[in-house]
């Protein structure tokens, strides 16, 4: 199912640094993103091309031969659909999920400037 390449693919860090990388700019060489993975861990070009390879079998990432060189563009259509099939419709409840949030938050807030914190106080 092409669903569960996307979430393997995206479960990396390398690459989420990747398709980072590709969201900042498009159409990088294998060159360039290794630069790109390199400023924030240290990982050799065939490491950074078998993560690509994933991405690609994941549709995330489209590779294209521009003369010698071949270059890589994200391809945001597979995270839109996850967003629409699993995020979305978890975002439609968000309002009511965030007000309890911050009720809870306010509670605990007011729990703990409030006089039992001086009664915890002279318990110990």
């Amino acid at each position: 199912m092409q669903e569960d390449l996307v979430f393997k693919a995206m479960a990396d860090p390398i690459r989420r640094l990747i398709l980072d990388a590709l969201f900042e700019q498009d159409g990088r060489s294998l060159g360039d993103i290794e630069r790109a993975v390199n400023a924030q861990v240290e990982m050799t070009r065939f490491g950074v091309a078998k993560h690509l390879k994933v991405l690609e079998q994941a549709d995330l990432v489209i590779s294209r031969k521009d003369g010698r060189t071949k270059v890589h563009h994200l391809n945001p259509v597979p995270i839109q659909q996850i967003h629409e099939r699993w995020i979305g419709k978890y975002a439609e409840r968000a309002g009511v999920a965030s007000a309890l949030l911050g009720m809870k938050r306010r509670l605990e807030e007011s729990e703990a400037s409030g006089p039992d914190q001086s009664t915890e106080d002279e318990k110990s």
